[in-house]
């Protein structure tokens, strides 16, 4: 084990050692990796021996190769030796060549949290009965899935109709990359084109060619046409309009597993219950992690954060690719740069990791521990999503790892949230401290007039 060093707020410095057994290997490896890239005279390449090509070119040519083959274990081993909880990739120097190899390494740890109270927290209470409206909202959307289109004929364009055209775009009388489509569906209001381009096809007729000048914004993504004038020219070729279906029972009997609008609305009422109580608790736990954040002080490396922001632009290129995007493309076409997307991210994982390091803070305090059973039950959830077995799951040593973590924290939320208070809305705790006022006054108002009889 060897001495850790405090250098700067959250950073230390230790040293380790290779002994020379071990290093010696590492240059066994490195010279048989190498000897068939080394040209000494008399020797066909990989057959000169090791002794022979050190003393011509000195040891130091398989130094690189012999320490990047020791040093992944010896850090590794030195960590854990040292209880060093690592949150950033080390800054490593070989600090000496002599009787094996010894290396220096910084690197940031994870911070001290100091926690403010996380027990009898509030929260603001949500209501999560479905309103009439909010029923009525989700069967207008299932009407609206059984519209059907009908092509109209004796009418012009209409506001909330279906143009099909023709268009092709021009700045400054030169025809523009993108700005031509054939048989194209331009729902008349949804505001799909740019500026007032659809209000000016509205009152046109099939047939009619149809001259659009609008102004591309300033903030417009291909910078190339950002704030400039153009003309497009469409042609009209065909008018369609959506036809919705009524709510009856007749309906409802058709295109669901009920028979009538009462048993549907109930059904609706029933689902969207579920959904509401699962979105409270949702907020709940965002409320509470918000306190909670609020009520800690801890000094997060920076390191911690640009890899939160990295993790997070990864997933979000990962997302990009499954819909055909590169992240390259996303941002050519957006007018920004991975640098910007960067600096955009920042305040999300700042916000992100103090949560993380304030629950991870908590279950230590509580000295919550994670079972074997619950880390088998969770590698019994990816095995079934991947068709293997959860021995095979279990074997990763990263997988126990950030399972613990990910449970521990959970729990630690867990039980804050069983400890918080509900908060009654602002409306209802006005309407509330109203009615004790009007109590309190009456009561004194009896209490004076009380003495006022007594006298």
């Amino acid at each position: 084990m060897s001495t850790v060093e405090t250098i700067d707020k959250n950073k230390v410095k230790f040293t380790f050692s290779v002994d020379a057994e071990t290093f010696e290997k590492g240059m066994d490896y490195s010279y048989n990796k190498n000897k068939n890239s080394i040209n000494i005279q008399g020797f066909r390449k990989g057959k000169a021996p090791r002794k022979l090509i050190e003393a011509q070119y000195g040891k130091a040519i398989f130094y690189d190769d012999a320490i990047n083959f020791v040093l992944p274990d010896a850090y590794e081993k030195a960590v854990e030796e040292n209880g060093i909880e690592v949150v950033s990739k080390p800054e490593i120097d070989v600090v000496s060549l002599d009787n094996g190899v010894t290396f220096s390494a910084e690197v940031y740890v994870k911070p001290e949290v100091k926690l403010g109270d996380y027990k009898g927290l509030t929260y603001t209470k949500k209501e999560v009965n479905p309103k009439d409206e909010e029923i009525d909202a989700e069967i207008n959307k299932e009407l609206e899935k059984a519209a059907r289109t009908v092509t109209v004929t004796d009418r012009p364009i209409n506001n909330g109709d279906i143009a099909t055209i023709d268009f092709k775009g021009y700045v400054d009388d030169v025809a523009f990359e993108g700005g031509e489509g054939k048989d194209f569906d331009l729902n008349i209001g949804s505001h799909t084109f740019i500026d007032n381009f659809e209000e000016q096809l509205a009152g046109h007729n099939v047939g009619d060619d149809v001259t659009v000048n609008v102004t591309f914004p300033e903030d417009y993504g291909q910078k190339d046409l950002a704030g400039k004038a153009a003309r497009f020219e469409v042609e009209i070729k065909n008018i369609k309009v959506r036809e919705v279906p009524e709510l009856s029972d007749e309906f409802v009997e058709d295109t669901t597993e009920f028979d009538n609008i009462k048993d549907y609305r109930n059904d609706i009422c029933g689902k969207l219950l579920a959904q509401n109580v699962q979105r409270a608790e949702a907020e709940k736990e965002e409320e509470l992690i918000n306190k909670l954040c609020d009520g800690a002080e801890v000094d997060i490396p920076q390191p911690m954060i640009d890899s939160d922001v990295d993790m997070k632009i990864q997933e979000y290129s990962y997302q990009l690719q499954q819909q055909g995007l590169s992240l390259d493309m996303y941002l050519q076409y957006m007018g920004q740069t991975v640098d910007s997307m960067k600096e955009a991210y920042k305040p999300l994982s700042e916000k992100h990791v103090k949560a993380r390091l304030v629950l991870e803070a908590i279950a230590k305090a509580e000295k919550i521990e994670i079972s074997d059973d619950d880390i088998k039950e969770e590698a019994e959830k990816v095995a079934k999503s991947y068709g293997i077995e959860a021995e095979q799951v279990m074997k990763s040593p990263d997988f126990v790892k950030t399972v613990k973590d990910d449970l521990s924290r959970q729990k630690a939320l867990k039980l804050v949230g069983e400890a918080a208070k509900e908060e009654k809305p602002e409306k209802e705790a006005k309407k509330e401290a109203k009615a004790k006022a009007k109590e309190a006054k009456k009561e004194a108002k009896a209490e004076k007039k009380a003495a006022k009889e007594d006298k």
